[in-house]
């Protein structure tokens, strides 16, 4: 006798619908084949112990278990359940009529609770692409996929209710859970940041228009504190970007859960410790590194020299292209990588090169070495060059209530707007930052003044091409916060101004 299940496995973002076919025969032995990796071939234990739990016959006699396509590797606990689910079926323990219309997807305990999965938003969006009328789901994946439509949905708790709802067709559907409305109130606020007004308009014209962002000063002056408190002023996910954002957490996600589908825009920070693989992404069955986790959102790299300078080097393709490319030899895997780079970095290894108040105690050829960890390739794909000055001690104890983020975030919502009439963008965002070529063309046409201003910058700064794109952009975006439509002599200025790490001969 032959039973058919349906579970996926994870290719990339994306799902691969897997058939798991069992074969009850008149020997005693347990195969299990189509490439199945340990922990899958450690299904078998799983399933024995759950079932001996829950009063349930685990046939005595030969069991032949194939996974289809045979050729492609299976990974991970996920295929306990549908495979428990056929093998009860394939014993006549329950009835096979509902098993083609629904995709199977979880780990069972040894008591036979259901454990939550990975990518279970992948693998619905795929189920629906392929006409599976439902997705039977671990029911702490529940809130992950309940905005979905179009699909049925089955949480379940343990192998019981699965065995439920194939019987009866009855459904426990978990409450809604009242998702915090108050997570982005909580955010660290610019209002608690006394001075630094130059700092705070370079980060309010960085997300006006998702523009990379290099903080440099001592130790103390603030760039940790200004920088996480950029998320308080980005504009919210569209529903394109959150569920995008959320198939990325989903598959990289240690627990396998998520609280509902993301709502904020990530920031990651990772250490300055951090590995190639775990910064890009990748491993022998690739997953996303930190710069996908912050795909729509901001990746952020403090004290930059001291990454590997050879970990650093891999920003370039997804600072340039929002996309990173992870190529093994049987297979290649894109993963989305498009995100808003803030990096914060010392002057010099004591941190006092050029301060007013302390003596800087390094050497010339120090501060060279110390600086030379930074590629001018890198530096070029970074817009904007912030100079982050310590804060007189006055400015520190002033009463003056510095503006706070929703105010700043209003202009920020403002010149996203703009952008998006402009570049006819309302399911995904589209950034200044983002302009190609031929739109850099036609939204970026200056006038006479500003001409001749940016060609003395170019010619005096000696400015690769690169960052001539990248100061139109900018100006594009303080004109827009301006609400401008031309790009004026006193926004390419500006723009300018945040070019102080180009110098000539660089």
């Amino acid at each position: 006798m032959l039973v058919k299940t349906f579970s996926s496995t994870l290719y990339g973002l994306s799902a691969i619908t897997i058939t798991i076919e069992v074969y009850l025969g008149s020997g005693i032995n347990f195969f299990l084949v189509g490439l199945p990796d340990n922990a899958v071939k450690e299904s078998h234990q799983r399933i024995k112990a759950a079932f001996k739990s829950n009063k349930l016959k685990f046939p005595g006699r030969e069991i032949i278990i194939n996974m289809a396509p045979a050729d492609l590797k299976k990974e991970g606990s996920v295929f306990d359940l549908p495979i428990a689910i056929g093998i009860l079926a394939v014993s006549n323990q329950i009835t096979t009529d509902l098993l083609k219309d629904y995709l199977i997807v979880g780990e069972l305990s040894l008591d036979g609770t259901i454990q939550p999965c990975k990518g279970v938003l992948s693998r619905t969006i795929q189920a629906k692409k392929e006409g599976f009328k439902g997705v039977i789901i671990p029911e702490t994946n529940y809130d992950e996929v309940r905005m979905l439509k179009g699909i049925q949905l089955i949480p379940v708790k343990t192998i019981n209710e699965v065995i439920d709802f194939l019987e009866n067709q009855k459904i426990s559907t978990p409450p809604t859970q009242n998702q915090s409305q108050n997570v982005l109130n909580a955010l660290p606020d610019f209002k608690d940041v006394q001075g630094q007004i130059h700092a705070k308009r370079a980060f309010e014209i960085a997300a006006a228009g998702g523009h990379n962002v290099i903080l440099i000063g001592p130790p103390g002056a603030g760039k940790s504190m200004l920088a996480k408190r950029m998320p308080s002023i980005l504009p919210p996910l569209l529903m394109e970007e959150a569920i995008e954002t959320t198939i990325i957490h989903s598959i990289a996600s240690r627990q396998g859960s998520l609280d509902g589908i993301l709502k904020k825009r990530p920031f990651r920070a990772p250490h300055h410790t951090i590995s190639d693989v775990a910064l890009v992404g990748g491993g022998s069955a690739p997953k996303p590194g930190e710069i996908s986790m912050a795909h729509n959102g901001i990746l952020f790299l403090d004290e930059l020299p001291e990454f590997k300078r050879k970990t650093l080097e891999v920003l370039r393709q997804p600072l340039e292209e929002g996309m990173v490319s992870i190529c093994r030899a049987n297979m290649a895997i894109d993963f989305p990588a498009r995100f808003t780079l803030i990096a914060a970095m010392n002057p010099c290894p004591c941190g006092y090169y050029n301060h007013p108040n302390k003596r800087c105690s390094c050497t010339g050829h120090s501060i060279e070495r110390y600086l030379s960890k930074i590629s001018g390739p890198l530096l070029d794909r970074i817009d904007m060059h912030v100079e982050v000055s310590p804060i007189p001690y006055l400015e520190l104890r002033s009463d003056a209530q510095p503006e706070s983020s929703k105010s700043i975030k209003r202009r920020v919502l403002n010149a996203r707007e703009i952008q998006e009439v402009r570049y006819n963008s309302k399911d995904r965002g589209s950034w200044n930052a983002q302009m190609s070529s031929a739109q850099l063309k036609s939204f970026c046409a200056l006038e006479s003044e500003s001409n001749e201003l940016l060609a003395l910058a170019m010619n005096k700064l000696n400015l690769s091409a690169r960052a001539y794109s990248r100061i139109l952009k900018v100006s594009r975006t303080i004109a827009d916060l301006d609400d401008s439509e031309k790009i004026e002599a006193n926004h390419i200025a500006e723009a300018i101004h945040y070019r102080c790490l180009d110098r000539e001969g660089k």
